[in-house]
């Protein structure tokens, strides 16, 4: 987790990533930040997120998008 919040507070850091609920749902993640939020965590965990996986459910809290690259790295 601390490797993603650095990530993340890298991309936006005016976002509290660890308290905010809501992050898409609630426009605080545009459609840019969330481009960049994909090829970060591409990059920094040699994962694919791929169209199907750009719901937004998967980018609405720090937890979600852990638990999505978790997934991708299992395979």
């Amino acid at each position: 987790m601390d490797k993603l919040l650095e990530i993340l507070g890298e991309i936006r850091p005016d976002i509290d990533f660890i308290n905010e609920k809501n992050l898409i749902n609630d426009g605080v993640l545009n459609s840019f930040d969330i481009i960049q939020v994909v090829i970060a965590l591409n990059e920094a965990y040699n994962i694919d997120i791929n169209v199907e996986d750009l719901e937004s459910d998967n980018f609405n809290t720090a937890d979600a998008m852990l638990q999505l690259v978790e997934k991708l790295q299992e395979g």
